[in-house]
């Protein structure tokens, strides 16, 4: 096959029918579906949060009244957790990524996985339909008994909910038999991509804990349309019962949202790095650890509401313990880091930045962990800053990192790397700017979810405000400068980092539509990179890929059609 895409059959350009894409059973091009109306979703929810903090500038009433502003929170949080921060490192780049880098042609259950997709779309319109219904409130939690007694529009955000969580147990499914049956010969465990154990340990979460959230936002839907007692207290329910059922699963969601983030960070470490992660296993077994343990600490959500004392203290020492196998990836990231030969490439800025912001929030989690301090700080703007040091410092800027070191491979072309740099400076101090001074106005006693606070908080506020906008700005430059690349983008070359992993194996710049054009053998493991030092130069040239690599990469068998 020749080496220029653009002359040869790929994914891309093999069938460029309307239909073909709305039907395709390609794990690649589902990955694409999945990118443009993540994206969307993503604008929209980000959009929205420009408008809280803009009502947020100043003390009183400035663009909304409260009603409106519960509303747009209430769609931000439902629309940025549910249909953005959950599904979009796994549907995206778990999607396009996972079988090639097993050496498989797709996923064990295509059809299963496009179904995915359309219960995933289907789910976001059910949400976004309650706008048309009514007032939309209650917050992203639908705590009981308010959510049931707001309103008719919470009957159509629940049921979108547990619409798409049916979508992630689907891809949980699929990703799980596919790592397990569709490895390609000498692909052992031990030789895994540390990318492909995030995915395998987010998926176990998504099968295991997501039935609980389907279930209780259906029982949250009978409640309120037939007027059965469950969680309402004026019917003979229990609101902390909600509080427990929502919690088991939304706790386990957070390690949805961060264990693929992990997983790119290890790619971009790694390849950044020039050398094989430190303690390869650790790393890989502390997903597992994650997400055994991610299921037992949903009670620390709960030390207010009125648990027993020795519940929470076993609440609060779990927590504790969750932050040791944590620790252990950040720990070997940097050891990899001083080990290794860094290259400060657009995406590994994205990974050092993930240090940073995701290790402050896990520093906050440990300290709401402590009973007395959770006591203090819970409700208040500190649990708002911790939040989102977590989800955005963690998982968004893990997943910028993944789509600029996967773009290349995603479209054939390369981005503008300076303006790349700029982007991820912008990122870097709007989004302090933003929250850090949530952490002291938090600390101060400001409660969160308020339309209105006093105006001894008004300065920091404003901080605030101004580091959306700063924020907003390099987003807005991320997706100027991406979009630019798919119509004046340079050519990438088949492997311009330099990597290791089967993706990059190909000799064209776009995979073929079934991948492999042979079944590869493994024969190393993903991150040995002392086997190919040639390959690590500031500017690979050509594809990328070495002769002295073939001996690595075997293929067997005849071409597939």
């Amino acid at each position: 096959m020749s080496a220029d895409a653009s002359t040869s059959v790929n994914y891309l350009n093999h069938d460029r029918s309307i239909k073909s894409w709305l039907l395709t059973l390609d794990h690649k091009r589902i990955g694409i579906l999945y990118l443009v109306v993540i994206s969307l979703v993503f604008l929209g929810a980000g959009i929205l949060a420009l408008f809280i903090r803009l009502e947020q500038i100043a003390p009183g009433q400035d663009i909304m009244g409260p009603d409106a502003y519960n509303q747009i929170f209430t769609i931000h949080g439902v629309l940025m957790v549910f249909a953005f921060i959950i599904p979009a490192i796994p549907a995206i780049l778990g999607n396009f990524v996972l079988p090639m880098q097993l050496g498989a042609k797709d996923v064990a259950f295509p059809r299963l996985n496009l179904l995915s997709f359309y219960l995933y779309v289907g789910g976001a319109l059910i949400v976004l339909s309650a706008l048309l219904v009514g007032r939309i409130d209650g917050g992203w939690t639908f705590y009981a008994p308010y959510s049931i007694r707001v309103g008719d529009s919470i009957l159509f955000v629940t049921m979108g909910v547990f619409v798409m969580g049916f979508s992630s147990i689907l891809t949980g499914v699929n990703f799980i038999v596919t790592i397990h049956k569709m490895r390609a010969p000498g692909l052992t465990w031990n030789r895994l991509p540390l990318f492909v154990w995030s995915l395998y340990s987010t998926a176990i979460v998504q099968v295991l804990a997501t039935p609980v959230i389907g279930i209780t936002v259906l029982l949250l839907f009978l409640e309120r349309l037939l007027g059965i007692g469950i969680f309402d207290p004026a019917l003979g329910g229990d609101p902390v019962l909600f509080q427990h059922f929502f919690w088991f699963y939304s706790h386990p969601a957070v390690y949805v949202m961060i264990l693929p983030a992990f997983g790119i960070i290890s790619e971009l470490i790694g390849t950044f790095s020039r050398h094989r992660i430190f303690g390869y296993r650790f790393v890989a077994l502390s997903s597992i650890a994650i997400a055994f343990l991610g299921a037992l600490v949903w009670g620390h959500h709960l030390f207010v509401a009125g648990q027993s004392a020795l519940a929470s203290t076993v609440f609060s020492l779990l927590t504790f313990l969750i932050g040791i196998p944590t620790g252990v990836k950040v720990v070997n990231w940097v050891v990899t880091m001083h080990q290794g030969s860094i290259q400060l490439r657009t995406p590994m800025l994205y990974a050092l930045m993930f240090l940073i912001l995701f290790s402050i929030g896990g520093f906050t989690g440990i300290m709401l962990g402590v009973l007395p301090i959770d006591i203090h700080l819970h409700d208040t703007y500190f649990i708002v800053a911790h939040f989102h040091y977590v989800m955005v410092g963690g998982n968004v800027i893990a997943a910028l990192g993944g789509l600029h070191y996967w773009w290349p491979k995603i479209t054939g072309k390369i981005f503008n790397e300076t303006l790349g740099r700029i982007a991820a400076g912008l990122i870097f101090v709007g989004f302090n700017l933003t929250f850090f001074p949530q952490f002291i106005t938090g600390s101060r006693g400001m409660p969160r979810r308020y339309y209105d606070y006093p105006v001894e908080f008004e300065s920091l506020n404003q901080l605030s405000t101004y580091g959306s906008w700063v924020l907003a700005a390099g987003m807005f430059l991320i997706a100027g400068y991406l979009l630019h690349s798919l119509f004046k983008g340079k050519k990438a070359s088949a492997n311009p980092w330099g990597s290791l992993t089967l993706e990059w194996t190909h000799t064209n710049r776009l995979p073929i539509p079934h991948n492999f054009e042979r079944t590869p053998i493994v024969t190393r493991g993903a991150y040995d990179f002392h086997l190919a030092k040639d390959l690590f130069k500031d500017e690979p040239s050509g594809n990328g890929v070495d002769s002295h690599q073939v001996p690595d990469l075997e293929q067997e068998g005849r071409p597939e059609a």
